[in-house]
């Protein structure tokens, strides 16, 4: 039997709890690989209870949790319990929040699960208790590092139709722009080719590289970014054997036919890879971390304090990411 998927609980007071309850319920139709859930059982309990779910929940410990699985969601206990209520996050989210992602990469680190799936936090949350991280990734990252080596984590955004990286991420538009360079464009392109091979078979990756500016750029009449610094870029992953297309006009990548020529998109920032991928497949996007040294996917999505408790939260996403990190896991385990 594979080894089960490390679920995070993410924010408690979020949508987290609620998605990760009805994708166990939906075990079955969706044929799900085994996963456990990491926090506290009673606090799962009475959220189910505040759904009006019918679930039975297992203490278990990592090892146990595939055979528990079938009948029961097996949770494995972090040792910090959240009080928060859907909605409204309170001190405790924090701790469990951070226990329950630490406890993750311990497990797949140890090899007790074969891949960390992380459901939303609040970073505004985790800020207010001192958490020094610009997000998910940072933190992740940092947990993985070895002999004081810390891995560069990439974000990619996939679904079945449509693959984007963002060079630039979580920074306002005019930093982004101004940290741009050739080496950052080729150093994300070659990891995501990189695990594009190892974790999803694709033995020579095609990759669109999208342009900065409108028009990339318009022979320089709207901008010399993607003269100076796309355009170099594409030709130093072309002279390194990658097979790169750029700098293209953005806003001409992302229809049916063009989607077809490549595998993956390089975009130069977070909004232009993140919009084309959210309007195509909004329920079915999920968050993979790349470069990590094992398997990290996401919902595509936030806590949703609005909905949480309401039971209106759908668990797509989380299914497919679930899915898509026992994929991964399989094609080249840890």
């Amino acid at each position: 039997m594979a080894k089960p998927l490390a679920l995070t609980s993410g924010e408690p007071a979020g949508i987290g709890p609620d998605i990760a309850i009805e994708a166990w319920l939906r075990r079955g139709e969706a044929d799900l690989p085994p996963f456990y859930l990491l926090g506290d059982r009673g606090y799962f309990a009475d959220r189910a209870r505040h759904l009006g779910l019918k679930a039975d929940f297992a203490d278990v410990a990592a090892a146990e949790a595939g055979a528990a699985f079938a009948k029961a969601l097996p949770v494995v206990a972090t040792g910090k319990t959240a009080t928060a209520a859907p909605g409204r996050p309170d001190g405790s989210s924090a701790d469990a929040v951070l226990a329950s992602i630490r406890q993750a990469v311990d497990d797949v680190t140890a090899g007790r699960a074969s891949a960390v799936v992380t459901n939303p936090i609040a970073k505004s949350v985790l800020y207010r208790a001192g958490f020094k991280h610009p997000g998910h990734t940072e933190f992740l990252a940092e947990l993985a590092s070895r002999d004081g080596r810390v891995p560069q984590p990439v974000m990619m955004l996939w679904s079945p139709g449509l693959a984007v990286v963002p060079v630039t991420i979580h920074v306002p538009l005019r930093e982004a722009i101004a940290r741009l360079t050739s080496e950052m464009i080729v150093a994300t392109a070659r990891i995501a080719v990189a695990d594009l091979k190892s974790r999803f078979g694709i033995a020579n990756p095609r990759l669109a590289i999208s342009g900065l500016n409108p028009h990339a750029g318009e022979f320089g009449t709207l901008g010399t970014e993607d003269d100076e610094i796309v355009a170099p870029a594409v030709a130093a992953l072309r002279n390194r054997g990658i097979q790169a297309r750029g700098p293209l006009p953005a806003d001409t990548m992302f229809h049916p036919a063009a989607r077809q020529t490549y595998d993956c998109a390089i975009c130069m920032y977070h909004d232009q890879a993140l919009i084309p991928i959210k309007t195509i497949a909004f329920d079915e996007a999920v968050n993979v971390t790349l470069g990590l040294p094992f398997v990290r996917t996401s919902p595509d999505h936030g806590t949703a304090f609005d909905i949480a408790g309401t039971g209106k939260a759908s668990p797509a996403s989380l299914i497919a990411a679930l899915k898509l990190a026992a994929r991964m896991a399989a094609a080249h385990p840890s």
